[in-house]
């Protein structure tokens, strides 16, 4: 009973100040009669599958997915009462993809009549690119640009592996599968830096040309500025690279004389509205326990759909573990097979937008996912739209679209097949630990870490990677046909290209970004423009989290590790990856992707990976 009265005395006061706090939001809308500037936060890497703004309280995160961020920003464009669109820029830049869609995303708002202000204290490269045609970028008077080009590295263990008397152990399908490289060799084989070369060639050339088409000016210009490298906004200016010096109070002035005193600032523009949380508040708490257990809305959908379906990350086998503070990364085949299908299945969704950000992973879960993309193409449309990557398993899951989309600086392909393992038996002696073999059946140590392969026990894999290979190289054939400009073989054997180059050699279909791959499958559907966007599956609240973990959904019995789990119980990096990433944040995450990869390839004996690359 007194549990029942402090419930109910919770809710009592939180519809109390959730009613003032509505009254509050009245009057401000009464302000906003003289138009408004939206305003945008643009700052570090955007996330492509939705979080739950619940969530984010407590972990500090934006909820906002690349798509929403995009929606947002592109309502602005037929928004009357929007006057002007402000983009605050900070920290890192998103992926290259991304930052290319960004770019093109301004310049449609800038045809539409709205000005595009971006104010920032410092850019790099990525983010010079994106904001280059904005109508003014401004800089705060101790700003900096670098804007020093495009940096990358591969990463290789060989020598660490050598010093613990590890001995890697790896097979590869195509002579440029160069993501076991990692672990075999101490720098890139003649093939693995060729494709490098091309890789970053055409990334280079994607990021001048939108530099260059922003500014206005020739691309030699952009890389004479790249070739200086480092501005201080003084020179920034001089130089053409930003248009002024100005702190950031006075660009609200100056846009505030331009565009009306009375003029609005919507900071949240677009998002739906929701109550805010004053942690000044003493009451805040019960305020937040309000919004956790009004649970989030269910309603059936009053118009036609199509539907978003993410495969973000690693690609792993599975599903995930549930927590309250949200769910480890990758890409598991369970969870997309269930929305993939549920998608075909559901009369109001009309077509579908597959969202692929993945370097590849598991070639179980890849076929998984590539069937169950079968099976919506059996029904009603379906579209591939390629994130900042979509490589080796990554393409497989992509290619049984009719049409794939990819940004110009994307990078896939990678069609091909790694297996191997370690041998550590030196390892263990090196410390005073031996083992006694026990066998029987002449391959049973051929996935032991005792020894390296035997010359049948290598035959046997090579058979069973060829076969699998071939399956990939099958569905690509059978899928693209004619719209191939070369033979497999020569597009295929663990190739990387940037989405340009696949375009040209007819790996992807248009060059395009996730809004133009669904304007296009919604016209592909006859849905007119009445239709809306639907994530599929819907991202689940604080409260769904909380409970689903606390009943055992959290599906506690899985074996599926991800990288964070399989990091964590290792002491060694739990003491030394703090203090790396603190040194070098790009090194560390190559380091722990090598990880996921062998955690892949220790489980399914064989994995659909690209090789590890840090590009910035």
């Amino acid at each position: 009973m007194r549990q029942l009265t402090w419930r109910c005395t919770i809710l009592a006061l939180s519809t109390v100040l959730l009613s003032a706090q509505n009254f509050a939001a009245a009057a401000d809308e009464k302000a906003a009669d003289a138009g408004t500037v939206a305003v945008f936060s643009i700052s570090g890497g955007v996330t492509e599958k939705p979080g739950d703004e619940e969530l984010a309280i407590f972990t500090g995160q934006s909820a906002d997915s690349f798509l929403a961020l995009t929606t947002r920003m592109r309502k602005t464009i037929d928004d009357d009462d929007v006057k002007a669109v402000v983009i605050l820029a900070g920290g890192s830049a998103p992926g290259l993809a991304q930052s290319e869609e960004l770019h093109k995303l301004l310049a449609d708002i800038k045809k539409a009549g709205k000005p595009v202000y971006v104010h920032a204290d410092a850019l790099m490269t990525r983010q010079v690119m994106i904001f280059s045609g904005a109508s003014e970028i401004s800089m705060s008077p101790t700003g900096y640009i670098f804007l020093h080009g495009l940096y990358g590295e591969q990463v290789h263990l060989r020598g660490l592996l050598d010093r613990l008397r590890i001995k890697p152990d790896f097979i590869t399908m195509g002579a440029y599968k160069s993501a076991a490289e990692t672990f075999m060799l101490e720098t890139a084989s003649p093939a693995a830096a060729d494709m490098t070369k091309w890789l970053f060639d055409g990334m280079y050339n994607s990021t001048v040309n939108a530099l260059a088409s922003g500014r206005g000016v020739k691309p030699a210009k952009v890389k004479a500025w790249i070739d200086d490298g480092i501005y201080s906004a003084t020179e920034a200016k001089e130089a053409g690279i930003i248009d002024s010096v100005t702190y950031r109070q006075d660009l609200v002035e100056q846009i505030k004389e331009k565009h009306g005193k009375d003029i609005s600032f919507d900071k949240r523009y677009g998002k739906k509205s929701q109550q805010q949380i004053d942690l000044s508040n003493p009451f805040a708490a019960l305020q937040l326990w309000a919004q956790i257990l009004s649970g989030p809305s269910k309603k059936k959908p009053t118009k036609d759909g199509v539907a978003v379906i993410y495969v973000e990350g690693s690609i792993l086998p599975g599903t995930p573990a549930a927590s309250p503070f949200g769910q480890a990364g990758g890409a598991y085949s369970t969870p997309i097979r269930k929305a993939l299908d549920k998608a075909a299945e559901d009369d109001t969704i009309k077509a579908v937008v597959l969202r692929v950000d993945s370097p590849g992973g598991s070639v179980v879960a890849s076929e998984i996912i590539l069937d169950a993309t079968r099976r919506v193409k059996a029904k009603k449309p379906i579209v591939v739209s390629m994130g900042n990557t979509a490589a080796s398993g990554g393409y497989y899951v992509s290619c049984a679209s009719d049409t794939i989309f990819a940004e110009s600086g994307t990078v896939t392909g990678s069609i091909g097949v790694l297996s191997g393992k370690f041998v550590t038996t030196d390892m263990w002696k090196s410390v005073g630990i031996n083992f006694t073999p026990l066998a029987r059946g002449k391959k049973a140590g051929m996935l032991g870490s005792a020894t390296a392969f035997t010359e049948g026990e290598r035959a046997r894999m090579t058979a069973w990677m060829e076969d699998v290979y071939g399956q990939f190289k099958g569905h690509v054939t059978a899928i693209r046909g004619d719209r191939l400009k070369k033979p497999i073989d020569d597009l295929a054997a663990g190739r990387v290209w940037t989405g340009q180059q696949a375009l040209e050699h007819g790996l992807v279909d248009k060059i395009g970004g996730i809004h133009d791959a669904i304007n296009f499958i919604a016209d592909e559907a006859k849905l007119g423009d009445d239709y809306e966007v639907r994530v599929i599956p819907r991202p689940q609240n604080f409260a769904e989290l909380l409970m689903g973990d606390l009943d055992g959904g959290g599906n506690k019995k899985s074996k599926t590790l991800s990288l964070e789990a399989s990091v964590s119980q290792d002491s060694l990096w739990k003491s030394v990856l703090p203090l790396m990433q603190g040194l070098d944040p790009n090194r560390v995450a190559a380091v722990r992707q090598a990880i996921q990869q062998l955690d892949i390839v220790s489980r399914e004996q064989i994995s659909l990976s690209m090789p590890i690359l840090i590009a910035e």
